[in-house]
């Protein structure tokens, strides 16, 4: 008998994990970014169609872009600097026109209330900087976050036949197999020692 399917949503997300890949296949280092608190992957799609005889002759799908909006807590200067391409003189952080973002690739989970986690992996992308804002602290306090986006593209990925520009891995609560086998194909490298979440 098949194994059943599973319909649960998730309740969260968690686990937001960056590493620059240049031009190769392989992170060099692999980073977190804690507090994750939203995230979003827009993978358009668009049906072309061909007409003849008053009829449709010929479908086809036309890929868009694919666009990441990620909120956080607070994203680290030092992640900001590797992320972006910052420079940085005598501990100021400066950002300017020919500034120029490495490619990165980036995994991060989504998380279910039976312990069970699926993961989100993009193996090429470039992120954007953030805006600047402030607001006056009023009667009571209101915590800030921040927002990056970022775009990525397709990439040979080792393994499949044709280039992928997102990879899906899910696990049970307790198991880790997918998720491994996931970050080695996204970064070439292991997941990080001691970043295990809780329940895991």
């Amino acid at each position: 008998m098949a194994e059943q399917k599973n319909y649960r949503s998730s309740t969260g997300v968690d686990e937001f994990f960056y590493g620059e890949i240049g031009e190769g296949t392989t992170a060099t280092s692999i980073e977190r970014v804690k507090f994750l608190q939203n995230i979003s992957v827009d993978m358009p799609q668009e049906i072309t169609r061909a007409y003849g005889d008053n009829k449709t002759a010929e479908m086809a799908v036309s890929s868009g872009d694919i666009t990441v909006t990620a909120q956080f807590h607070k994203v680290p200067i030092e992640d900001k600097q590797k992320l972006l391409g910052w420079e940085t003189v005598e501990e100021l952080t400066a950002a300017g026109s020919d500034d120029n973002p490495p490619y990165v690739a980036v995994v991060f989970a989504k998380t279910y209330e039976d312990g069970s986690r699926e993961y989100v992996g993009l193996p090429k992308g470039i992120f954007t900087r953030p805006t600047v804002e402030g607001k006056t602290k009023e009667d009571g306090t209101e915590f800030s976050s921040e927002e990056m986006e970022a775009q990525f593209m397709d990439r040979e990925v080792e393994g499949f036949s044709k280039e992928k520009s997102v990879i899906f891995a899910a696990d049970k609560k307790g198991s880790t197999t997918n998720r491994d086998a996931l970050f080695m194909k996204i970064f070439g490298k292991a997941y990080p020692t001691g970043s295990t979440p809780d329940g895991v």
